[in-house]
């Protein structure tokens, strides 16, 4: 005979072999879209934010989570013609709450790289200088005036 155990949101089924013996008769049940431990995405069934999809990697719950919130609330729901353009305030927050915590939200670049700081400080005058020069030579319509000057 079967016997079965509740532990917190986990229900225990031990079996016997007579159990499996005979056809199952269990119901399959619709999933309930207010369980708190069923996936539901980014975006719920009602159209509103999932503050707590993992995919938001915790931005909605850390120190600077209501920025956050107001940020990504903000382009989601906007109707401007280009999507969020109407939200560069709240992203200048969130990127200033943001810029207050580097040890929780460090800039790409200032991620570790397995390069000695020797190595990195002497790459970068060159690497910015590079980045800049991408900027400049963005715009393939416009003459690169460094190029002309070394010729």
């Amino acid at each position: 005979m079967s016997s079965i155990r509740q532990e917190g949101k986990d229900t225990i089924i031990f079996v016997t072999k007579e159990d499996h013996e005979t056809p199952s008769s269990a119901e399959f049940v619709e999933e309930d879209p207010n369980d708190p431990y069923e996936e539901q995405g980014l975006i719920l069934p009602s159209g509103e934010i999932n503050w707590n999809c993992p995919c938001l990697g915790g931005m909605a719950s850390g120190p600077c989570g209501t920025e956050f919130k107001e940020a990504f609330s903000c382009f989601h729901y906007s109707k401007e013609e280009v999507k969020g353009s109407d939200c560069l305030e709240q992203f200048r927050t969130m990127q200033e709450c943001l810029q207050r915590y580097p040890e929780l939200y460090p800039k790409e670049d200032d991620a570790p790289s397995s390069q000695t700081s020797e190595e990195s400080a002497s790459e970068e005058p060159s690497g910015a200088n590079a980045a800049a020069g991408f900027e400049k030579d963005s715009d393939p319509t416009r003459p690169n005036s460094e190029s002309s000057a070394e010729s």
